[in-house]
């Protein structure tokens, strides 16, 4: 039977097929996830309230679904940056940390005046974010080392120096928590007076478009298309490729790096050992979900946010475990792929089989 049945790539994906068959995703993993609560004994008014009213329509879990999009939307693009040339960067959160470390030691030091602690706090998580991924890039062109084991053993590389030093010279004296000292006011990302939403919003969304002007409207993104598409291609024909998958992996890093600083100075005020932790996965499938392109990222970057925002209030209100919650957020997450393959492949089942 399965001979019969034909994958054809598509050249050209429709954008109203893209969104049909994600808002179609969506759907068939609520429904899968409304099944899988019901049989967890959630009532089926609590599951409609909690994962569209409370989420969405809901200030308080509006503000909150904001907050957790923040960073989502900077690890998407960043993952995006680096995936599209094929640089399979899959330590996304180790430069997630490498930022967070970089903005906390600008606060914990005092460093610079205080109307620019900030920004600077900002501009170091960048670098951090993107001297930590250089380290793969230089050992990857110069060497032929695996950027994929090597961005990983970096990621947990950040983790354990977090450890180190929340547990050690970072660790907060005052309540010998192994978190560090909480960040001053002016060290603190702004609130916008809705919840817990903050003005790491704006960064986030000014990163969208940046990255859209970039990749979509630029030389250079012309550049990361084509070598992303074929780079043995892209180099015979002139193109500079090692400059471009430079340039973009540092910039893959940089974002990464900067939504670790703005989960420092909009969120926790502080540095925590748990702060920069399922990053790497979500980064991954948001930038898978839109295709590497920045406006879906963001929109992708939302949705997921309502979704992880839902799976707490599971966890905290009708006492759900762990294990139901990832559950269904993978069972949703999982639907969206899904959706991403028939927008991808054309299928066609053939009246006779093909000829051997």
């Amino acid at each position: 039977m399965l001979e019969n049945v034909v994958l054809t790539r598509r050249h050209y994906v429709p954008w109203r097929l893209r969104v049909r068959n994600f808002t179609g995703g969506i759907a068939s993993g609520l429904v899968i996830a409304f099944a899988i609560l019901v049989a967890a004994g959630v009532s089926p008014g609590a599951i409609v309230n909690e994962f569209i009213v409370q989420v969405f329509l809901n200030s308080r879990g509006l503000a909150q679904t904001v907050t957790t999009a923040t960073p989502l939307i900077m690890v998407g693009l960043g993952a995006a940056a680096a995936l599209k040339l094929r640089f399979w960067n899959i330590g996304v959160g180790g430069q997630v940390w490498l930022g967070a470390l970089g903005s906390t030691w600008i606060a914990i030091n005092d460093i610079g005046p205080p109307e620019m602690r900030l920004p600077l706090m900002l501009a170091v998580s960048v670098v951090a974010g993107s001297a930590w991924i250089a380290i793969p890039v230089f050992f990857k062109l110069r060497y032929g080392v695996n950027e994929i084991i090597m961005t990983l053993l970096l990621e947990y590389i950040a983790f354990r120096l977090v450890q180190h030093l929340v547990f050690g010279p970072w660790q907060d004296p005052n309540t010998s928590f192994p978190v560090s000292e909480h960040l001053d006011s002016i060290e603190r990302l702004g609130r916008l007076g809705w919840g817990n939403a903050h003005s790491g919003i704006w960064i986030a969304l000014g990163a969208g478009v940046l990255m859209w002007l970039l990749m979509e409207r630029s030389r250079f993104g012309y550049y990361a298309e084509a070598i992303g598409l074929n780079p043995v291609t892209a180099k015979g024909t002139g193109l500079p490729v090692t400059l471009t998958i430079v340039l973009a992996v540092l910039l893959s890093g940089g974002l990464a790096g900067l939504a670790g600083g703005t989960i420092v100075a909009g969120a926790e005020y502080r540095l925590t050992q748990f702060l920069g932790q399922g990053y790497t996965f979500s980064a991954i499938v948001i930038a898978f979900i839109a295709r590497f392109r920045p406006i879906p990222i963001v929109i992708t970057a939302f949705v997921i946010a309502g979704i992880f925002t839902a799976g707490e209030t599971l966890k905290v209100f009708y006492s759900l475990s762990e294990a139901i919650v990832i559950l269904i957020e993978s069972v949703i997450l999982f639907s969206v792929l899904v959706s991403e393959f028939f927008s991808s492949f054309r299928i066609r089942v053939l009246k006779t089989a093909p000829a051997k």
